[in-house]
């Protein structure tokens, strides 16, 4: 019998661990102090695994071994650990004794760490309760995290498991809080999809400027194949920009760099006082954000509202112009989740819109499935812009825009539904070869396009009418026919047998 946890275990006991705040305080509150003590217990786990290891070459010089680990991992300054708190979970100033700990373990990593836990706080009383409520929840939540099935050490589990487990609370999270959709966590299968059309390969910088807490992001570089990328993201939500840092160093991608900032209004990934650029660029903003900054879009400092400012009510547009001015001159890649007011909306979108495709930028449109989001039942699509398809980009001689169908395809859930493995390989393979697939997939040609007044409504392009059967009128009359011959002979029997009772009718 193996010793080592599954995926399902450090899911299920991490979950069952939220029952301490869940009635009590709301998901979007309680999500941090969750996802924070779950941060907390692995790291402490961690260290406590290496130095294990270290002590079998080091006996007990325990400060050389400190030295190695501090060297080699990250600093858990003394005192500061998930055991230290563990052992004084009875104390009248826990909560205190928690925020102690992270500031000193922030204090000692600034470099991967510092500002994460600035906007958590163990010893509120407006979140957490009154000191007798508050102590008794932190006492049961850390009691729940020291549990067997929680013992996160790498020799028991591996970093991916962790990594996992902290995306399927934050998915969790995600559907209690009611949050809208793409504020901090997109479906594993949309990342995955999306990650994969946006291909990004070796030596690649990838950017999401609405990255949430950073798993599209993370998605994104397992396409790479290696090591050898580098990770951008920007984020306007302070605490969720935390999520995102947090999940950068479980999945050992610390090397991320996650602003925190408001990608539209004040972009901080700036060099030399221009906007950095990407080999690849991938998001799920908001959608039809609401006072995103149109006030503000003509005198942009970067002049990336060149084709048009977007509706100050919907700011769609503003995310996708912002994506593709960040995109690399003839090569880069944008992949960007929108809903389908994008396709064809008319006004300032339209004029931005008839802009992109008349630059040949559009490579593809995919439109996806109803109800795939836990907090909105909208269809939403997919829109792949290439650079390359620029003037002197490798691409520079493709013209048409490739229109995919792929809103059938899916598994129903219970809540919601579901893009398995086939449904997105369908999407996948059509794309790669750009396929035309009956009722499914269509190459539309620039002279197509403007034909339709630049609307990229897919059912415009792909024809998924199916045929109603035709109907035999004759033999349906026939059949009636019969059926109320057979009607009169009953009755007609019916009418004797009662007759012979004596009964009147």
């Amino acid at each position: 019998m193996t010793d080592n946890l599954t995926q399902q275990q450090v899911n299920n006991t991490a979950w069952a661990a939220c029952d301490t705040f869940r009635g009590v305080v709301d998901a979007g509150q309680y999500k941090d102090y969750i996802l924070v003590m779950l941060f907390l217990k692995y790291i402490s786990d961690l260290w406590n695994d290496h130095a294990e290891g270290y002590r079998k070459q080091y006996g007990s010089d325990e400060a050389r071994i400190r030295r190695r680990l501090e060297r080699e991992r990250f600093v858990l300054p003394k005192g500061a650990s998930f055991y230290d708190l563990y052992d004084q979970r009875l104390e009248a100033n826990i909560g205190e004794l928690i925020n102690i700990a992270l500031e000193k373990i922030e204090d000692a990593n600034r470099t991967k760490l510092e500002g994460v836990f600035r906007n958590i706080d163990f010893n509120s009383e407006s979140n957490l309760g009154r000191v007798k409520d508050r102590n008794r929840r932190l006492n049961n939540m850390l009691e729940d995290f020291a549990k067997p099935a929680l013992d996160l050490r790498p020799s028991r589990v591996t970093g991916d498991i962790i990594g996992e487990c902290y995306i399927y609370l934050i998915s969790r999270f995600a559907s209690d809080a009611g949050k809208k959709a793409g504020e901090f966590y997109t479906p594993a299968a949309v990342s995955r999809l999306l990650a994969k059309l946006a291909a990004p390969k070796s030596g690649n910088t990838i950017c999401d400027p609405a990255c949430g807490s950073g798993s599209l992001l993370i998605r994104a570089a397992e396409e790479v194949g290696s090591d050898n990328f580098a990770l951008y993201g920007q984020e306007v939500n302070g605490s969720t920009w935390a999520l995102a840092r947090m999940n950068m160093f479980l999945h050992a991608k610390d090397a991320a760099r996650i602003e925190w900032c408001d990608t539209l209004n004040s972009p901080t990934l700036v060099e030399d006082d221009h906007l950095m650029t990407f080999d690849v660029v991938v998001a799920n903003p908001p959608f039809s954000l609401d006072k995103w900054g149109a006030e503000g879009a003509s005198k942009d400092h970067f002049n990336r509202y060149w084709r048009g400012i977007p509706p100050k009510s919907k700011g769609d547009y503003a995310f996708i112009t912002h994506m593709i001015e960040i995109a690399r001159r003839q090569s880069g890649r944008v992949a960007v989740i929108v809903p389908h007011g994008v396709l064809f909306r008319g006004g300032a979108e339209g004029a931005i819109r008839t802009k992109l495709i008349d630059e040949n930028l559009l490579d593809a449109v995919v439109g996806l499935p109803a109800n795939l989001f836990t907090t909105t039942g909208i269809p939403v699509a997919i829109l792949v812009f290439d650079r390359s398809r620029e003037e002197g980009g490798a691409n520079e001689a493709r013209k048409d825009v490739l229109f995919i169908d792929a809103s059938k395809e899916f598994t129903p859930g219970k809540t919601q539904n579901i893009m398995d493995e086939e449904h997105i390989a369908k999407v996948l393979e059509t794309y790669r070869t750009r396929a035309e697939l009956d009722k499914y997939s269509h190459l539309a040609t620039p002279e197509e396009i403007k034909a339709n007044d630049y609307n990229l409504n897919i059912p415009r392009y792909v024809d998924t009418f199916e045929p109603e059967e035709e109907i035999d009128v004759a033999a349906i009359q026939k059949e009636i026919d019969q059926i109320e011959a057979e009607l009169a002979e009953v009755r007609g029997r019916m009418a004797k047998y009662l007759k012979e009772l004596g009964v009147n009718v």
